[in-house]
């Protein structure tokens, strides 16, 4: 048997809808683990019908958080159905949920009970602002987390509304910190044998990426807005117009790197300029500095500047689409414009790669996503619980399946 990832063996059973909880468990088996996705027995998970792109009827964002998950239905509003999932949770290693906080213990499927029947059982909860504190009650979404945790407030252009940003990525922050919870717990585990609770919030999540926004406002007073196409302070390190009116990223804030910089642009009196000395000086110019790489990128075409400066060493890069992005060599070669196989259209679909790249168990993907909810529910409750089509069959009749 082929090994698939370094998390093989393990088994993770994922309840919850829509991106962060879904998120989490996608890392979890794009690493190996065996994830099995729960959807309530008429009422699929919302993913399966969203994404921009449509062909035979179908969406496509559901290629890049279902991807190797099986799908069972279950309800869990039934004892007939608590009963399953708490037998589910007996052979399994992790369950990731993101209801809003309370809604296990409402199905007295809460942490206590599960850990009843598996005491080493992790439950990983991912919750709009955690499962503690005056506004735990509260749902989230990605949208409102970025807002109220500050990250929002940074995007954008000085004197503009605050965007929205164009991915939601509260849901896959939150996601990402619940799938290192849920390592780091798996490593305890190993020391203790007993499980526990990892509690990842949108809100938090979107405040652990703030830089040092809180100890710049906590010393200073600095309360850091949106500066466009730059961080204020930091330069150079900004967009620029190039010959063909496309743009370019050429980043030089390290005294070392801007020193390259002058130097490819014949203008290495820069780098000794009172304006431009350090990294403290070219903050306080960045306007000018600005405008003096600006000069100099416009005569060119991108590719130039791009080759000139990286062999320099100094940090550039175009701003690709989406359309340049899958035919980038380098992620190609990384591996990371990876192919799922869709058996709802029978064709591979491209998506991301396996992020990150391991030497010896490196992730995989072994398919885009059961193309329809309960599609391995004979597989999980009759091979692995051992129920029999008979009792399958009367769980499907009374609505549980």
């Amino acid at each position: 048997m082929s090994v698939t990832g370094p998390l093989d063996g393990i088994r993770v059973i994922e309840v919850g809808t829509l991106i962060s909880g879904p998120f989490a468990g996608r890392l979890l088996g794009d690493m190996g683990a065996e994830v099995v996705k729960i959807e309530p027995p008429g009422a699929p998970d919302p993913l399966r019908t969203w994404g921009q792109a449509e062909l035979d009827g179908h969406h496509f964002f559901w290629t890049v958080h279902a991807r190797n998950k099986k799908a069972v239905t279950l309800n869990l509003r039934e004892a007939a159905g608590r009963d399953l999932f708490l037998d589910l949770v007996e052979h399994s290693d992790i369950v990731v949920e993101n209801f809003r906080p309370g809604t296990l213990e409402k199905w007295n499927l809460g942490y206590d009970v599960l850990r009843e029947r598996n005491r080493g059982i992790i439950l990983v909860r991912v919750s709009g602002y955690g499962q503690t504190g005056p506004e735990s009650h509260k749902a989230g979404y990605a949208s409102v987390a970025e807002a109220a945790s500050g990250l929002r407030h940074m995007n954008g252009f000085p004197g503009g509304p605050p965007p929205r940003l164009a991915l939601s990525l509260g849901d896959s922050l939150a996601g990402m910190f619940a799938a290192q919870g849920a390592l780091a717990a798996l490593y305890r585990r190993t020391v203790t044998g007993e499980g526990q609770v990892v509690d990842a919030a949108l809100t938090e999540s979107c405040l652990a990426v703030q830089e040092s926004t809180i100890p710049d406002y906590d010393v200073g007073g600095v309360v850091r807005g949106p500066s466009g196409t730059r961080l204020e302070g930091i330069a150079p390190s900004n967009i620029y117009p190039t010959a063909d009116g496309s743009w370019v990223v050429i980043a030089a804030n390290q005294d070392t790197v801007f020193r390259r910089l002058c130097a490819a642009m014949g203008q290495p009196e820069l780098a000794t300029d009172e304006r431009f000395v350090n990294h403290v000086a070219r903050g306080r110019n960045q306007d000018e500095l600005d405008k003096i790489i600006g000069d100099w990128a416009a005569t060119r075409q991108p590719a130039d500047i791009i080759s000139t400066l990286s062999e320099a060493g100094v940090i550039s890069g175009p701003i690709n689409t989406v359309a340049e992005v899958v035919e980038d060599p380098q992620l190609l070669a990384r591996g990371m414009i990876a192919d799922h196989w869709d058996e709802r259209v029978g064709r591979n679909i491209k998506g991301p790669g396996v992020v990150p790249v391991l030497s010896d168990t490196p992730g995989t993907i072994r398919n885009a996503g059961p193309a329809k909810p309960g599609q391995h529910n004979e597989e999980i409750y009759g091979g692995l619980l051992g129920r029999s089509d008979a009792e399958l069959a009367q769980l499907r009749e009374e609505g549980v399946l």
